[in-house]
């Protein structure tokens, strides 16, 4: 995958892959953007797109993703300043995890369900290589990958809090939330510190949140996975975790 959720082209036409995702319940509910734009599904560069569409899951508003051999990105524009950060709601069901995937190696980098927050920052202290994969991305999208992107995860294996490098640039770090089968087949809900996870992922304060997507893919590892997402919401709610 090229540059995982860093790259976002134009808008893909209406279709089975992107029925159903604006002027829905699922939507963003921000302290910093009450009214903010319509999610929106991307495709990336020479990827099959994975299908997402509005349902009501258990009772519950959700999206559900199935991904066969594919990747792409729900995302939603947004933009909320540093000092505005506080937490971010959301919950997934995974009725099975990919027996094949680590996302700390390039070919078997897959998931069911990842959360993507990305970031502005000083690009000045981009290495050569990711001032290249940047020049890179907007040759092919017509953007610049972001300073940062953190992904929240479900690993197989990696215990929860631990943070996985993306195999194709250390911009792109993902913090595991959830590990191994034991919630399989059942809601799970998270409340996550924006700053503080950020800070333990990236060893810095973060810069304005600019993106918040949902990716579910298998394209690397050539299988068929599915999931479901409830609301996304950022801003404060009670204790943080």
């Amino acid at each position: 995958m090229l540059l995982a959720a860093c790259a976002s082209p134009p808008d893909l036409p209406e279709g089975p892959a992107t029925a159903g995702l604006a002027a829905t319940p699922w939507t963003l509910a921000s302290s910093a953007v009450p009214d903010g734009p319509a999610w929106q599904h991307y495709k990336l560069p020479g990827k099959q797109p994975s299908q997402f569409s509005y349902v009501r899951k258990d009772g519950r508003d959700a999206m559900s993703a199935n991904s066969t051999a594919s990747a792409s990105i729900v995302r939603q524009v947004v933009r909320i300043e540093p000092d505005e950060l506080r937490s971010v709601r959301f919950s997934w069901k995974v009725p099975e995890l990919i027996a094949q995937a680590d996302m700390a190696l390039r070919e078997m980098d897959d998931s069911p369900v990842r959360i993507v927050l990305a970031f502005e920052g000083d690009r000045s202290k981009f290495s050569g290589k990711n001032a290249m994969l940047s020049e890179l991305a907007r040759a092919l999208t017509g953007e610049e990958m972001p300073y940062a992107t953190l992904m929240y995860v479900w690993c197989n294996t990696r215990q929860p809090g631990s943070v996985i490098v993306n195999p194709r640039t250390d911009r792109i770090r993902k913090l595991v939330v959830e590990s191994g089968t034991g919630k399989l087949r059942q809601w799970v809900d998270y409340e996550r510190n924006i700053r503080a996870d950020y800070e333990k992922a990236f060893g810095e304060a973060p810069g304005a949140l600019v993106g918040i997507g949902i990716m579910t893919d298998s394209d690397n590892t050539r299988s068929t996975t599915q999931a479901w997402y409830g609301p996304v919401t950022v801003g404060t709610f009670g204790r943080m975790k």
